[in-house]
């Protein structure tokens, strides 16, 4: 399939709808990140892809191409419908201006978001992206990503989802790492105390010697 699809783009064909068709969701991850990204954002919107087995580059580079296509539904109810299958390439700043939207993310789609995307995510704004599916939180607690998300916010915010989150931060907590010194000398600790005590007159003796040598 792969070697197909070079064939065809070598030919000088274009990975348009129809062709995207062809490929499918079955074979969308063969495509390179040049295919990709010769794609025209407006075979999106009438291809049907599901990117989410894809590595994340792949996910990545067609989320923006979704992106562009249907930026003019950006305001309609709908949109949510159309980007829903690239949302595991959206970058923090697009997941935080989604969560204004009610759009109801189930937690299916949650934990395929970007990683680096999710954990930038606060309480607040996670309740917006997922609304009534919310609850669903408290079983997942447990489970990468959203043992790794809880971790980084505060209890305080958690605690407001009223969910039964645990395992975030506390605050005022501060942890004071004890610092390891080397062990100075089996010496007797009064003799210790004398050397430090008479170590700035002994250098300023050999300063003195020096200059006058």
């Amino acid at each position: 399939a792969s070697a197909a699809i070079k064939r065809y783009v070598e030919l000088g064909n274009a990975l348009n709808a129809t062709a995207l068709d062809a490929i499918g969701t079955r074979y969308v991850c063969l495509l390179n990140a040049t295919q990709l990204r010769a794609i025209h954002p407006s075979s999106l919107k009438l291809a049907s892809l599901n990117p989410s087995a894809c590595s994340q580059e792949t996910k990545n580079i067609l989320y923006q191409k979704a992106k562009e296509a249907f930026s003019d539904q950006h305001h309609l109810p709908a949109y949510y419908e159309l980007i829903l299958p690239y949302l595991g390439g959206a970058p923090a700043a697009d997941l935080k201006v989604l969560s204004k939207d009610d759009v109801n993310m189930n937690m299916s789609t949650f934990v395929t978001l970007r990683r680096d995307s999710l954990m930038l995510l606060t309480p607040r704004e996670v309740q917006g992206l997922l609304g009534v599916h919310v609850p669903e939180l408290a079983r997942w607690q447990a489970r990468a990503p959203v043992r790794d998300w809880v971790a980084l916010q505060k209890q305080s915010e958690l605690d407001q989802l009223h969910v039964g989150l645990t395992g975030g931060t506390q605050e005022g907590y501060i942890n004071l790492a004890t610092p390891k010194f080397p062990a100075m000398s089996s010496a007797p600790l009064g003799t210790v105390a004398t050397v430090f005590h008479l170590l700035p007159a002994l250098l300023l003796s050999f300063l003195v010697v020096s200059i006058l040598s």
